[in-house]
């Protein structure tokens, strides 16, 4: 274990069925933050929400939605998530986003024995 260290969070709401350049926009989020050499993301998919519009995307049977509400999380350095904020800019047709400080800890046990 190392840390706690500073960091930041930059968290990014998006629907499902957003796209960039044919690809899912958030697929196409977390390669652009790979190629930035970003230290790492997570994509996550929401049960049920609803952002500016009002309308209900949920994943329950009887209302099944094509369009459910995904949030990508990508953590590192304050400098490094702000120079990756153009690169966002050019990418989100809408959606939303969290900038916000973190305290991480590392874990690593590929040295232990």
């Amino acid at each position: 274990m190392t840390g706690p260290e500073n960091a930041t969070l930059l968290r990014l709401y998006v629907g499902e069925k957003d796209r960039f350049e044919h690809r899912p926009l958030y697929e196409t989020i977390v390669l652009r933050a790979r190629e930035h050499g970003l230290a790492g993301a997570t994509v996550l998919r929401g049960l049920v929400g609803f952002g500016a519009s009002s309308q209900l995307h949920t994943a329950k049977i009887l209302r099944l939605s094509d369009d459910l509400p995904v949030i990508i999380e990508i953590v590192d350095s304050e400098q490094e998530i702000e120079s990756f904020l153009p690169v966002l800019d050019e990418m989100m047709p809408s959606g939303l986003a969290t900038i916000e400080k973190v305290r991480i800890v590392r874990y690593d046990r590929s040295d232990a024995t």
